[in-house]
């Protein structure tokens, strides 16, 4: 009878939400590496005159989210292909997985064709100079059949949730103007082929085994760089291509492709939105994909506020030797673009290259000193795990997609904040930012409770109330 009567009184006390059961737990990462995703003891109440207050408001709800990841380029498939097959399964459910300490990864891209991160430049229809192909005859995805196509099947199978979208690099040369993968712009009467060109490669990466959720028509639309595969595509080309032929050829199908549109910097949200004003291609657009190279995450919300109805993605930023310094880049990294993106509407947030080995390759042309999420040692296979993996896994370990953004504000002096909520378990999870070069004391007040939070100095953190 005692047993019984205290199982009913610890009942009751679960149902009533004890402070013990109430109390959020917190995780860790400082800019001088000395805890990374450190598991903090229980938050309690500990009222402070130097603290600042932080306050959640569930009753606040903005989107919905489908996930955090990274770009499974050609570069990151090699290198992961290379690891022993346990080794890479290992990683891989390090990555996408959601059991333990996996990061859960739930978005990833792929380069319909190479990008700089590929070791030759292609495209999955090419013809020697002079030639072209309308019939598409000669198109193949054999340059991803030994790497990234069995990379992503491998990853989809231990995340069947994994959302893939694609962009190409370039058209087939034969395309466009210059009859060449490097620079050069789409021609306008191969705007058919090449809508046909984007839905060949959907239906062949769905015999794959790879469903494609989401296109966009071109990385960085306004770029033609020097060295590797890229394409102009101005805004009033981007609405004719998708309003009058890759829309249509889109529309209706099962399951659905979303086209999105942009896939370039902060600093120019007037093409968007050029793009966009054309009303044939905008009933065909989904949303719009933001890079970090240029401006700031407000651009999102100038577009997103003009169209409502259209997602927001943030799609690539990369980190690199340029920024070695964890206790600067950690917290910029996750102020501008975990944070600052899913506070200004993003739904998804992709960095660049997954995996890049330690010099930063393998590459052939464009960026010589960008990293990884991971670096892969080619002889080792030695993992490293850099400060975009602990960027990505402060929000994406612990939010699941279908998630929703609510209210939180963010404090003073450096302070940043983005909170989501649950609804199947009603968890709800806070992700923090501190960007000063000392430490901060928290109140975080959460349906008029609180709890203490000491956050030190450039480091970012995540708590969890169960």
């Amino acid at each position: 009878m005692k047993r019984l009567s205290m199982l009913a009184l610890l009942g009751t006390a679960l149902a009533l939400g004890s402070p013990a059961q109430a109390a959020p737990q917190a995780w860790v990462t400082s800019g001088d590496g000395l805890q990374l995703m450190q598991p903090q003891p229980a938050l309690r109440a500990a009222p402070s005159a130097r603290a600042q207050l932080i306050e959640i408001d569930p009753a606040q709800r903005f989107q919905t989210m489908s996930g955090l990841g990274a770009s499974l380029t050609d570069a990151s498939a090699q290198l992961l292909m290379r690891l022993p097959p346990a080794r890479r399964d290992a990683l891989l459910r390090e990555l996408f997985g959601r059991q333990g300490a996996a990061l859960g990864f739930s978005l990833t891209r792929l380069t319909i064709g190479a990008s700089d991160f590929s070791t030759r430049h292609y495209s999955f229809n090419d013809r020697p100079p002079g030639q072209t192909d309308e019939a598409l005859t000669h198109f193949s995805l054999a340059p991803q059949r030994a790497d990234v196509i069995p990379v992503v099947r491998q990853a989809l199978a231990i995340n069947p949730q994994l959302q893939v979208m694609a962009s190409p690099w370039s058209a087939p040369g034969w395309m466009k103007t210059n009859d060449a993968l490097i620079q050069g712009a789409l021609r306008r009467d191969r705007h058919a082929v090449f809508a046909r060109y984007l839905l060949r490669y959907v239906d062949e990466m769905a015999r794959e085994g790879v469903p494609i959720f989401a296109l966009t028509v071109q990385n960085e639309p306004h770029f033609e760089p020097g060295d590797y595969p890229g394409m102009r595509i101005e805004p009033k080309d981007r609405a004719a291509l998708v309003g009058q032929h890759l829309g249509p050829l889109l529309a209706g199908r099962q399951p659905p492709v979303q086209i999105i549109e942009w896939d370039h910097n902060w600093d120019q949200p007037r093409a968007p939105l050029e793009m966009l004003s054309d009303p044939q291609a905008r009933r065909h657009v989904s949303g719009v994909g933001w890079h970090c190279y240029a401006g700031d995450a407000g651009a999102q919300s100038v577009v997103r506020d003009a169209h409502p109805d259209k997602d927001v993605w943030f799609t690539e930023c990369s980190g690199g030797r340029w920024k070695p310094h964890w206790p600067e880049t950690l917290p910029w990294m996750m102020r501008n673009v975990v944070i600052g993106s899913i506070r200004h509407w993003a739904r998804g947030v992709l960095m660049w290259n997954l995996a890049l080995d330690n010099d930063g390759g393998p590459h052939l042309g464009g960026c010589p000193d960008c990293r990884g999420v991971v670096s892969i040692d080619p002889a080792s296979g030695a993992v490293t795990r850099n400060l975009e993996y602990y960027a990505l896994g402060h929000v994406s370990r612990w939010v699941r997609p279908g998630a929703v953004r609510i209210g939180s504000s963010s404090g003073s002096d450096g302070i940043d904040t983005v909170a989501f909520h649950h609804a199947d378990d009603g968890s709800v999870v806070l992700a923090l930012c501190n960007s000063a070069p000392e430490e901060r004391w928290l109140t975080l007040r959460l349906r008029g409770r609180d709890a203490t939070l000491r956050l030190p100095r450039e480091s970012v953190a995540t708590v969890v109330w169960r």
